[in-house]
């Protein structure tokens, strides 16, 4: 990790840059796959499987004996784990159910607001070097309480087995997923931004993903399909001061950075000796990792920096808008209530980021990129419209006749007053 001090605000757009950011060949590449896919459906993703992954797909579907088969494999401490982590994500998210809304704003006047589920979402569960299943439950498990009739699930299979990992199939029945399709990549957002003949077409499509995966999803959200969110290669962001341990912040940086080779961590800390400290942490724990070399990678594109301002380490944090950010510093209430750019905020030396990837309850889907400034995380609203009513009786409109014409007038759409008009 590259250490900067006292960094210049004029260069914090550039020390902000991700490593994915503005990549027109992947932009290219994924404009071909949709486009492939769109025009041949299952059959281009049995091509791009074979031509991408080197994997021969026969039936896409996952079946029951799959099921079976992947329940088997699974440790009972692993589904005892996925049992109490999901009971931890309902409780939360079921917190968060809102209410309908009835208010009469005038005499005579009767508004409503009814939230109503979205009736066929697609789910995004990333495979390749590590299949995450615990993304299973924290988009199944809302989209569940907020009452979606149909859940579709697509995730790659394995370069190896050519199978689906088992954890996976495992959270998607203990969670009740309706279908698994074994199809991963911008292909199998396409799937479901446009339908196939095996994978239905859905209303929104939710779930993090690399580069690819993020690109097809903002390229096809603008026409085809709903999303939840950017949610690209994961990040994370540590403000210290002295009272952090390095040996754990070092282990914060580590856990995001070996999600992937485009993934970033950024330390920003009072001083040079609490950075040297924690580059020291990082390279000793770094040694006894297994995937060291996605994490080697990752942290040639990562960076510390050293404000002696808690105002410059809390203005860089609003400007980088972490996907998540931890707060290790002494007053981290503090400085926590003046972030207004984060998916997801840690507090605190015993608040590790994985807590929240698992088990805390807070989702673990959340806007990368910048796009914590826009966008909130995954959540019970994130499944839901809002869709409201109104009943005027005779009175109630004769009261806010003379308001709608004035205004309908004063916007010169006759018709608009005339509908007032008449009905007097």
């Amino acid at each position: 990790m590259q250490v900067y001090i006292e960094a210049d605000r004029k260069s914090w757009s550039e020390l902000c840059l991700r490593p994915s950011s503005d990549n027109p060949v992947v932009r290219e590449r994924v404009e071909k796959i949709v486009a492939r896919v769109k025009a041949d459906g299952d059959e281009a993703i049995r091509a791009l499987s074979r031509e991408i992954d080197g994997v021969e797909m026969g039936e896409l579907l996952v079946s029951e004996a799959e099921f079976a088969e992947a329940a088997a494999k699974v440790s009972q401490e692993v589904k005892d784990a996925i049992a109490a982590a999901a009971r931890n994500i309902r409780a939360f998210h079921e917190a968060q159910m809102p209410s309908p809304v009835c208010l009469e704003t005038a005499p005579g006047v009767r508004c409503w607001q009814k939230p109503v589920a979205i009736g066929k979402v697609g789910l995004y569960i990333p495979g390749g070097t590590a299949p995450l299943f615990s993304t299973v439950l924290m988009l199944s498990i809302p989209a569940k309480v907020a009452g979606c009739p149909e859940l579709v699930l697509c995730t790659p299979v394995s370069r190896t087995s050519g199978k689906v990992a088992p954890e996976v199939l495992y959270a998607a029945s203990f969670c009740g997923v309706d279908k698994v399709f074994k199809v991963g990549g911008a292909q199998a957002v396409a799937a479901m931004a446009y339908g196939t003949v095996s994978i239905p077409k859905v209303d929104k499509i939710f779930g993090p993903g690399n580069q690819y995966v993020t690109t097809a999803k903002q390229l096809l959200g603008n026409r085809e399909v709903a999303i939840d969110m950017p949610a690209g290669p994961s990040e994370v962001m540590v403000l210290a001061d002295e009272t952090a341990v390095p040996a754990y912040v070092a282990a914060d940086l580590l856990s995001q950075a070996e999600h992937g080779a485009d993934s970033q961590v950024m330390l920003v800390c009072t001083s040079k000796d609490i950075a040297d400290a924690v580059c020291e942490e990082v390279e000793k724990q770094t040694a006894v990792l297994g995937r060291a070399d996605f994490v080697e990678r990752a942290l040639e594109k990562s960076r510390a920096l050293v404000f002696s301002s808690v105002e410059d380490i809390v203005d860089f944090a609003n400007a980088y808008g972490s996907e998540h950010l931890i707060i290790s510093m002494k007053d981290y209430w503090q400085i926590a209530d003046r972030i207004v750019s984060a998916g997801s905020i840690f507090l605190g030396n015993f608040s590790p980021e994985s807590a929240g990837d698992y088990a805390s309850g807070t989702n673990h889907t959340l806007p990368t990129c910048g796009w914590s400034r826009a966008f909130s995380g995954v959540n019970i609203d994130s499944f839901i419209r809002k869709i409201t009513y109104q009943e005027l009786t005779r009175e109630g409109l004769q009261g806010l006749s003379k308001t709608i014409v004035e205004m309908a007038e004063a916007e010169g759409l006759q018709a608009h007053a005339n509908a007032v008009k008449v009905r007097k």
